[in-house]
């Protein structure tokens, strides 16, 4: 009796110690991200990309994945395969996002716009994640200021990798292509419809310093070049 009653006090001593509260904790819910994180997902099968996903963290670090579900396969057969990348968010963008998840309070809360019907945009998720919270808001549109320039932020990196993806397709089978593709961007980002242009730089370099490439195209990628490194020191966003 004595060894049974022995055995049993050392089974129980050993729920209380750091060994047995840590397997305790290990039973507890998942911990959140190392470090906070932002996401923001768009659905839209009108549009191409038909959906897309951007992830940051509050330390810059980036993903971005596209792909077009329901686009028919080619000729041959073939379906396209997801698009993925990973960058680091410039130091200005990487503070106005989590600025902007703190003023829509970690989007924690309604913010679609319901008053009345408006066109459809793609249906649109933000989210964000730490250790203590994981919020998320899923809207068409939102007349929220902070929502409103988180959507164009994100949907201007969209913008620019799949314009980015363009120009790799033309400067291998279309170099003639290239001018009017480079003409375009420029309007975008005279608009201020594409971000962290700083992504493709390596391309836009390439470009710009290949002979083979039409001069006026050439000057087209030293000027979005040259935007790219003003957007990421957080200057002047104007193409002239």
């Amino acid at each position: 009796m004595k060894l049974g009653f022995c055995l049993l006090c050392s089974l129980v001593a050993g729920l209380l110690t750091p060994a047995g509260v840590l397997v305790a904790q290990q039973a507890g819910p998942a911990a959140g991200p190392l470090f906070p994180t932002v996401t923001y997902d768009c659905l839209w099968a009108a549009a191409t990309p038909q959906e897309y996903h951007i992830s940051v963290t509050s330390a810059g670090s980036a993903s971005y994945l596209s792909r077009n579900p329901e686009k028919p396969p080619d000729a041959n057969g073939v379906r396209d395969e997801d698009y993925v990348i990973e960058f680091t968010m410039s130091e200005p963008n990487r503070r106005k996002v989590f600025a902007l998840a703190e003023q829509a309070k970690f989007f924690d809360g309604q913010f679609d716009y319901t008053k009345h019907a408006i066109a459809n945009t793609g249906q649109k998720t933000l989210s964000y994640a730490d250790s203590a919270r994981h919020f998320q808001t899923t809207y068409n549109w939102s007349e929220n200021a902070a929502i409103d320039q988180l959507t164009k932020i994100f949907g201007g990196i969209s913008s620019t990798v799949e314009h980015g993806r363009k120009l790799q397709f033309l400067r291998r089978f279309d170099k003639l292509g290239l001018e009017a593709e480079l003409k375009a961007m420029e309007s975008l980002a005279q608009s201020e419809d594409l971000a962290e242009i700083q992504i493709i730089a390596p391309l836009l370099e390439s470009i710009a310093n290949d002979p083979s490439v039409l001069n006026i195209a050439r000057q087209r990628a030293r000027r979005l070049l040259a935007l790219g490194q003003a957007q990421a020191a957080g200057g002047v966003k104007v193409v002239h």
